[in-house]
């Protein structure tokens, strides 16, 4: 089963599967800028109802706790435009984890976030379907963020939950891998954030020789890589035989991104990227693993994608 911000749901009903997006987040106290604040509820619902009418039919909701999260936004929204969001628990990285948890050891994290998985999210009542996006700084792990890593691992082994991660600049991927498999996390159930921002095709390779899922998630940020070599990545892991490790999304994080604003939107990936990988050649049965079985077996909980 898929744990949804409304409940449980079979993984074939996932649908076509954005992996890595924020809808309510407010991460200016970090970044001091404004446009990082996303507090339009009915401009989210706007944008999530075209996603919808572009084919899209769910989305994973990484925004944690000191990024700005709000389930119970979330759950209006979900409920409002019939998309499956499925929200999380977990910390981001250094500097935005909260105050309260800045001291805390690997036990603290994994507990915190295993409270929350099996007793829901600030007394809501509502339970995260993935533990994310936990993260390492550039070039970087500082010691939080391997406490951070360590207590994601922790709990996913514990509560069968997903792990998704956030690479700086795609940064660090193998040595994430490494840390959160040493602690007993199962491979499939880690997902490796931002590999398409690594313009290094052999630390990606590294990623995807381990046997875990990878992001391909800021796709249409052509001020950091252009899509041309997205594609190009892309084209030679297929040929590889990791097509069924990719996952795809666009992680939009700025009102300046929204289609209101005059950005591409959510469902950039299904109106733009989709069509340029299809005029690259990749088959619809490699695009429909990336949109929808891919996903669907990522964020089905581990007890029962193992049979437990």
């Amino acid at each position: 089963m898929i744990q949804t911000i409304l409940g449980k749901i079979n993984p074939e009903e996932l649908g076509v599967c954005s992996v890595h997006e924020h809808l309510s987040i407010d991460l200016s106290r970090i970044k001091k800028d404004p446009d990082t604040i996303l507090d339009d509820e009915q401009g989210m619902l706007e944008e999530l109802q075209d996603f919808y009418r572009l084919g899209g039919r769910s989305m994973v909701e990484v925004t944690n706790d000191g990024m700005g999260r709000n389930v119970n936004r979330l759950k209006r929204l979900s409920e409002q435009s019939g998309v499956h969001i499925i929200t999380c628990t977990g910390f981001y990285k250094d500097p935005f984890i909260p105050e309260f948890a800045k001291r805390w050891d690997a036990e603290e994290f994994a507990r915190h976030f295993i409270r929350e998985a099996k007793e829901g999210i600030e007394g809501t009542g509502i339970l995260p379907g993935v533990i994310g996006e936990v993260g390492t700084s550039k070039d970087e792990m500082k010691p939080i963020e391997k406490e951070l890593l360590i207590g994601a691992a922790v709990a996913g082994k514990e509560t069968g939950l997903p792990v998704t991660t956030h690479t700086t600049l795609g940064t660090l991927g193998f040595e994430q891998v490494q840390l959160l498999t040493f602690h007993g996390l199962p491979v499939d159930q880690i997902i490796i954030g931002h590999q398409d921002l690594n313009p290094n095709k052999d630390e990606v390779l590294a990623v995807l020789e381990t046997g875990v899922f990878i992001d391909f998630d800021t796709i249409g940020k052509n001020n950091y890589r252009p899509d041309e070599e997205r594609v190009d990545f892309l084209l030679d892991f297929i040929e590889r035989g990791y097509e069924k490790q990719i996952l795809l999304s666009a992680d939009l994080t700025r009102k300046s991104h929204w289609k209101k604003h005059g950005g591409p939107g959510y469902g950039l990936v299904l109106e733009t990227f989709i069509p340029r990988l299809k005029d690259a050649g990749v088959p619809q049965e490699v695009i429909n693993l990336f949109l929808v079985s891919n996903p669907a077996r990522a964020f089905t909980i581990g007890s029962i994608k193992h049979g437990c």
